[in-house]
């Protein structure tokens, strides 16, 4: 039954839509085994998405899409100004700065990339920075959002591994900030070597705290997600609802740029991508069903042999499979994919699920700047109208330092369990 697998990724290779190749899967694999079960289908699919948990997703896409619309990024790019723009190469490091910030209000790769480019990119390109290094950088930091709570990543993976979602926002917290300051170091030489620099002097007392009091609203927002969510006062699916209602409050009522007549766009664009993610949620559960009636990780053990025993070298080859098929998956489809496949694997190995998901969380994010998919490099290259591959320049380097990270959190678990052990007692 293997080869059914092999076959759901000669579907995807061939651009067949992730969520129907993995419903075809499925469907062909149990008509084969035990036409009978095909009864069990639609009971699967209804059971994969009636969770409370998952009700969380749309929240927060709808809170980004809200943020988006209410002014928030873009006062949060101008405090990061603030802070680092005197530097050498100040606004690559406003934008890394901003991905952090912006990531830990959204959560979601693509939102972080299309927000800060639409802004930092003709900037950056009005102070004469390279339009190769721009767009590659916006791109690079926006993987921060899916690695920095809230995360609907990390929910995703939480809902399918039976793990705590609080304590996935928590470990991924170190690792978000380390992917930041790897390419904020990077960015500081860059523009040493290129004298790429902002303004000729670090802004005064005064104007860091005028910036800080504009922007302090929106940076207080993760401060009450994860705090609530760590203190018990209210779950990760409640913790959506919170940031909903925030967002619309700041960007209504105190920014004042969020519009009525935006709402519509805003609850389109949610139901599109809610929609999308949902369906992939319903076929991805018939797929662990059909996976694990058939023991198909257990015949992958097998194929393995003495490196399932190993959890460095099992660890090592799980990277390397991630690596490339987040070259060509997207990393919601990837995390239905593989979470079922390998975490058996992983238990059986005696590695934790909350490591494991931030390692496969990390890795797959760096597919989304790695072709030929690399969905946030298509997208800053469109702001920035220059084709992708004049980006490699730049570009490699940014990625083998989020590599650096990944080898960091892969072989360092106490980096990722240390937090969620102080916080837990």
């Amino acid at each position: 039954m293997i080869w059914l697998v092999v076959l759901l990724f000669f579907l995807i290779l061939c651009r067949v839509p992730i969520a129907f190749g993995l419903g075809f899967v499925s469907f062909l694999g149990i008509v084969i085994t035990d036409p009978s079960l095909l009864i069990n289908i639609p009971r699967k699919m209804f059971n994969g998405i009636d969770s409370f948990t998952l009700v969380a997703v749309p929240l927060f896409i709808l809170a980004g899409e809200i943020m988006s619309y209410g002014g928030i990024s873009k006062r949060l790019i101008k405090f990061s100004q603030t802070l680092v723009g005197h530097l050498p190469g100040g606004l690559a490091l406003v934008v890394v700065l901003a991905s952090i910030f912006f990531s830990a209000l959204t959560g979601t790769a693509l939102a972080a990339a299309a927000a800060i480019g639409g802004m930092m990119i003709p900037a950056m390109n009005k102070e004469g920075y390279d339009i190769r290094f721009s767009t590659s950088l916006v791109a690079s930091a926006s993987t921060i959002g899916p690695v920095i709570p809230p995360s609907i990543v990390f929910i995703l993976y939480g809902v399918i591994a039976s793990v705590s979602i609080g304590d996935l926002f928590i470990a991924g917290i170190i690792p978000g900030v380390l992917m930041g300051i790897g390419l904020m170091i990077y960015s500081y030489f860059i523009g040493k070597k290129y004298n790429y620099r902002s303004r000729s002097e670090r802004a005064s007392f005064k104007e860091v705290i005028v910036g800080a009091k504009d922007a302090i609203l929106a940076l207080i927002m993760p401060v009450i997600i994860i705090g609530g969510i760590i203190s018990g006062m209210f779950t990760a699916t409640e913790s959506g609802v919170i940031a909903v209602l925030y967002a619309l409050i700041i960007g209504k009522f105190v920014y004042k740029e969020l519009e009525i007549k935006d709402l519509w766009n805003i609850f389109l664009q949610t139901a599109k991508t809610t929609a999308t993610i949902v369906f992939l949620i319903g076929n991805a559960a018939v797929f662990i069903w059909f996976l694990s009636y058939n023991s198909i990780p257990n015949q992958i053990v097998g194929l393995l042999g003495g490196v399932s025993e190993s959890p460095i070298m099992l660890l090592l080859v799980i990277n390397i499979i991630l690596l490339i098929a987040g070259t060509f998956i997207d990393t919601i489809s990837a995390v239905s994919i593989f979470t079922p496949l390998f975490l058996p694997l992983v238990l059986a190995a005696g590695i934790d699920p909350i490591h494991f998901g931030v390692i496969l969380t990390v890795n797959l994010t760096i597919g989304m700047v790695t072709p030929p998919l690399g969905v946030c490099l298509f997208v800053t290259a469109q702001i920035g109208k220059i084709s992708v591959p004049k980006m490699f320049k730049f570009l490699v380097p940014q990625i083998l330092i989020l590599l650096v990270i990944l080898i960091i959190v892969t072989y360092l678990p106490d980096v990722i369990l240390f937090p969620i052990n102080l916080f837990n007692g």
